[in-house]
């Protein structure tokens, strides 16, 4: 065995004199998918693990110009619809050999943010329940790194998008409300800001007006559990004054919180007083505690496309600005009274 100063770091060099073989042969085998035999590889890995040999990284980024860093940026994780798509993009990023840094960020500062991972030489950016200016987003496209906003889109902005077809999934739920034989249809609303709470909004009220039909009364509950808490109060709690007959609210994370207050607090019955539909289709959707009405997102060909949008610009070099829409599909559990016949 070669033996090494402990003091000194061991370098390529080292281990491809341990193994005899060509100093860019050591480079391939610590390099995903680079053209090296599996005989070749472990070779040259175990006389790596023998001398304590780390490939640094960084240093590799520098001299080559490919940091293999994918940045995630998330204003929020309560809603669980983000962790399990964050969890399977980040999964199919690393399948294709990159490693993915993830940013946390407040409503308002994600500029600012950005400006910080762009400092980390990253390949790529993925924003996910956030967005950043249009301004921010050409310089990105100059210095040659894609972004692509999960979920998210913003008319004016040169940054790649992949959505649901949240128009349309709000007019599903109008219309599986309506033909529900319900009056009294309110909608608490999400993030105002957001494209997602926009569009939903848009096709429900779409949707509500091809029935003849206006929205009973409009809350925010900001895509937060407290704030949909309090909404779900002041639309149900109200002795002297009708109260909703339906519920949509933005996300299943706030209709959760809607449910509970009506059953709990307000010892009403869902769906016999107030029916309540959600959006996102996560998980806890399906528990029996909930059982909810809500409208499922394409969580896998989304999730698809983001990695498939940022990688083909990463490779070619060339960015530009791309759009994917995926259909939304409603789906029936109990916390909604259902159509006659459906």
């Amino acid at each position: 065995m070669t033996e090494t100063n402990p003091s000194t770091p061991v370098t390529s060099g080292d281990v491809a004199r341990h193994a005899k073989v060509s100093q860019s042969a050591v480079s391939r085998a610590f390099t995903p998918g680079a053209s090296i035999s599996q005989k070749m590889r472990e070779k040259i890995l175990k006389s790596a693990a023998e001398l304590g040999y780390r490939p640094n990284a960084l240093a590799r980024a520098m001299i080559s110009g490919k940091s293999g860093l994918i940045a995630m940026l998330v204003a929020y994780l309560d809603n669980q619809f983000y962790p399990i798509m964050l969890e399977q993009i980040s999964r199919k990023l690393q399948q294709s050999g990159y490693q993915v840094l993830l940013f946390m960020t407040d409503p308002g500062d994600q500029d600012e943010v950005v400006s910080r991972i762009l400092q980390y030489q990253v390949e790529g950016i993925v924003m996910a329940s956030a967005t950043l200016s249009s301004e921010l987003a050409r310089e990105c496209a100059r210095t040659g790194i894609p972004v692509v906003l999960f979920n998210r889109y913003v008319a004016t902005s040169p940054a790649s998008s992949v959505v649901s077809d949240n128009i349309a999934g709000g007019r599903l739920i109008a219309d599986y409300l309506v033909r529900g034989g319900h009056q009294r249809i309110a909608f608490i609303a999400g993030a105002e800001d957001s494209s997602t709470n926009r569009d939903r909004e848009a096709g429900f009220y779409h949707g509500l007006a091809e029935h003849g039909q206006t929205v009973f009364e409009r809350m925010v509950g900001g895509y937060s559990f407290d704030g949909a808490a309090n909404a779900a109060r002041e639309l149900c709690n109200r002795p002297h004054g009708e109260r909703p007959d339906a519920i949509f609210v933005a996300n299943d994370h706030m209709a959760f919180s809607v449910m509970d207050v009506i059953r709990d607090e307000l010892g009403l019955r869902v769906p016999k007083d107030v029916s309540v539909i959600g959006y996102d289709d996560v998980p806890q959707a399906a528990w029996k505690a909930y059982d909810l009405t809500t409208v499922s997102q394409a969580g896998a060909e989304m999730i698809d496309a983001t990695a498939r949008l940022l990688l083909e610009q990463i490779e070619t070099g060339s960015v530009h600005k791309k759009a994917a829409i995926f259909p939304a599909k409603l789906v029936a559990r109990s916390s909604a009274r259902r159509p006659s016949g459906g």
